[in-house]
C-alpha cells in the first residue's frame, strides 16, 4: 500500500523553528519530484516547496530563505526544516508525490 506520511508538526511561538517529516512507503524508490503544500483555513492550498531528482529545489517567495527541503532517498523520507516561523505559516501542511498526497500535520504560529 502506497502512502505518505507526515509528521512532525505542532505549537510553535513565533520566530520559532519545526522540522516536518514525510515517510514515503510502499515506493520501490523515493518519488523523483517531492513538494510540500500548504493550506490554512479559509484558503487555498498553495505550494511551499518543491524538490527535484537533479537536486533543484523552488520556493514560495513567502517561505524563500525560511524553509529548506531535504531528502533522505535511502529511507525514503522527505524534510521541510521551517525557521524564523511567522503565524502565516498556520496550516495543514502536506507533502506530495508520486501521484499522492499525505493526510497532513498540522502547524500553528502562535504566542
Amino acid at each position: 500500500q502506497v502512502q505518505l506520511v507526515e509528521s512532525g508538526g505542532g505549537l510553535v511561538q513565533p520566530g520559532g523553528s519545526l522540522r516536518l517529516s514525510c515517510a514515503a512507503s510502499g515506493f520501490t524508490f523515493m518519488p523523483d519530484n517531492m513538494k510540500w503544500v500548504r493550506q490554512a483555513p479559509g484558503s487555498q492550498r498553495e505550494l511551499v516547496a518543491s524538490s527535484f531528482p537533479s537536486g533543484y529545489t523552488d520556493y514560495a517567495d513567502s517561505v524563500l530563505g525560511r524553509f529548506t527541503v531535504s531528502r533522505d532517498n535511502a529511507n525514503k523520507i522527505f524534510y521541510l526544516q521551517m525557521k524564523d516561523l511567522k503565524p502565516e505559516d498556520t496550516a495543514v501542511y502536506y507533502c506530495g508525490g508520486g501521484g499522492f498526497f499525505g493526510q497532513g500535520t498540522q502547524v500553528t504560529v502562535s504566542s
